[in-house]
C-alpha cells in the first residue's frame, strides 16, 4: 500500500510539473492567423537534408559563423520546411535553415555567398501566425498547435497546403512566426 501512494505521488507530481510546462511554453496560447504582405528579407542559409530535429543545431552553427567569421550578430533565425515529415522519408525531408541579416548590416554579400547561400525571401500575401517563444519546448508545442490549427485554416478558406512553411525565431520579440504562401484553390 505504502508503495502505491509514493507511485501515485510520483506520478501526480509528473502530471503537474508536464502541464506547467506546457503551459509556460505557450500550451494555452490562441493561433490566429492573418493574410500578410510580408518578405523581403535577406537570407542567409544552407540546404538541409534530413531529418528536420537537425535544424536548431545547424542554424546555431551559421549563426556563429556568421558571428565568428563576418562579425554578422542576428537576431532572428528561420527555417523553411519543404516536406511533410508525416509522408516524406526523414532521410529525404528538404529544408533551407539560416539567418535573417538586419537592414544595418553592411556586409560584403560576396564574401558570404563563398560560404552560404544568401537570397532575398519573395514580397508576397502570405498565411501567418505567431507563437510565444519561451525557450525550445516551445518550438515542439508550437509545432503541435500551429500545424493542425493552419491545416484546419486551409481547408476553411480554401487555400493550397502544398508549399513550404517557414518558421522564424524572433529572439529579440520572443516570438515564433509561421509563414506559408496564401493560394487559394482554384475552383
Amino acid at each position: 500500500m505504502k508503495a502505491f501512494k509514493i507511485v501515485s505521488t510520483v506520478i501526480v507530481c509528473l502530471v503537474i510539473l508536464a502541464a506547467m510546462i506546457f503551459i509556460n511554453y505557450g500550451g494555452l496560447s490562441t493561433i490566429s492567423f492573418q493574410i500578410k504582405k510580408e518578405g523581403g528579407e535577406t537570407l542567409v542559409y544552407q540546404d538541409m537534408k534530413g531529418s528536420y530535429k537537425n535544424t536548431g543545431m545547424m542554424i546555431n552553427k551559421i549563426s556563429n559563423e556568421l558571428e565568428s567569421q563576418f562579425q554578422i550578430e542576428t537576431n532572428k533565425e528561420f527555417g523553411l520546411f519543404f516536406d511533410d515529415p508525416r509522408k516524406v522519408e526523414k532521410s529525404k525531408l528538404r529544408s533551407e535553415v539560416g539567418c535573417f541579416l538586419e537592414k544595418n548590416d553592411s556586409v560584403d554579400i560576396f564574401g558570404l555567398k563563398s560560404k552560404f547561400n544568401v537570397r532575398v525571401c519573395p514580397v508576397k500575401n502570405y498565411i501567418t501566425a505567431e507563437f510565444p517563444y519561451k525557450g525550445k519546448v516551445s518550438i515542439m508545442i508550437g509545432l503541435m498547435k500551429v500545424y493542425p490549427a493552419l491545416k484546419e485554416y486551409v481547408k476553411l478558406y480554401g487555400y493550397t497546403e502544398t508549399g513550404p512553411v517557414m518558421e522564424i525565431y524572433d529572439m529579440p520579440d520572443n516570438k515564433i512566426f509561421y509563414r506559408i504562401e496564401a493560394n487559394k484553390i482554384n475552383m
